[in-house]
């Protein structure tokens, strides 16, 4: 129907973006319109191949008419709230094989990466919060200790009741 004008029409439609206003204006009126070349272009669902892709970084599922999309890509906010996540789970690891109470407060000593340190530099007190940690010590950590990788970082972690 458009002979010589496929190629600018194909080359119109892998634009980024124009494959949605195609598809919105289909579903809307049942045809898209544009002008390419000096000649109006008029698409019917008929004449596109429409199919949905995922872009990376993001999960979709559909029911019902329904979609719903996440965003998995990770912001350093997540990665370091991760961190922080992980460090609280090794603590309280700790806290159970040395044997204390759930009551009992400690103090919590590291040395470990520059970013571990960064972190609990950062969010030490709300690690502190979660742990009924009384003081968090940069340096030879004391108590009950053990070594971790958290996240590929490498700590090492030492639990003292006050």
């Amino acid at each position: 129907r458009y002979g010589k004008h496929l190629g600018a029409i194909s080359k119109h439609l892998a634009a980024e973006g124009v494959g949605d206003a195609v598809v919105s204006a289909i579903r809307e009126n049942g045809v898209y319109r544009t002008v390419l070349d000096g000649v109006e272009v008029e698409l019917a669902e008929a004449d596109v191949q429409i199919f949905t892709q995922q872009k990376a970084g993001l999960v979709s599922e559909s029911d019902h008419g329904l979609t719903v999309v996440l965003d998995t890509n990770l912001t350093e906010e997540l990665i370091e709230e991760g961190f922080v996540r992980e460090i609280v789970s090794k603590v309280q690891t700790m806290r159970k094989e040395a044997g204390f109470e759930v009551a009992d407060h400690i103090v919590l000593s590291h040395t470990g990466s520059e970013k571990i340190r960064r972190i609990l530099g950062k969010f030490g007190s709300a690690v502190l919060a979660d742990v009924l940690g009384d003081a968090l010590i940069a340096g030879t950590p004391v108590g009950y200790v053990k070594e971790w990788n958290i996240n590929g970082e490498t700590v090492t972690l030492g639990v003292k009741r006050v």
